[in-house]
């Protein structure tokens, strides 16, 4: 059985891949930047690592949102949808929750099929 993990600590990896799926947590690198600006950041983020291991958000599974203020969907929702290639939308969820840190506007945990 082979697993890959990148990023490796103590505490997390950021990406583990197995049996073709990949499996990552992405949130904000800047939580002092305002909303959408957030939003932004963290789908340029998720093309990075997808981008690591050979695949793409056309080849997005799943995605679960988690948000502290529901107020601020409607501007993820515009930048979600100007980022989510037309035809290749993942299977979706969104959460309302308290984050780890106070200033984070949002945390995506992702699937996604990769070539290895």
């Amino acid at each position: 059985m082979t697993i890959q993990r990148h990023g490796v600590t103590r505490r997390w990896s950021d990406l583990v891949v197995h049996r073709g799926v990949g499996y990552f947590v992405e949130v904000p690198d800047s939580p002092e930047l305002p909303p959408r600006e957030q939003f932004r950041q963290v789908l340029r983020q998720v093309d990075q690592r997808l981008a690591m291991v050979g695949s793409s958000r056309e080849n997005l599974l799943q995605v679960t949102i988690y948000m502290p203020n529901p107020e601020d969907l409607a501007v993820f929702n515009e930048e979600w949808d100007a980022w989510v290639p037309n035809g290749h939308a993942p299977s979706r969820a969104c959460v309302h929750t308290q984050l780890a840190a106070p200033r984070y506007r949002v945390e995506l945990v992702l699937t996604a099929a990769v070539d290895g």
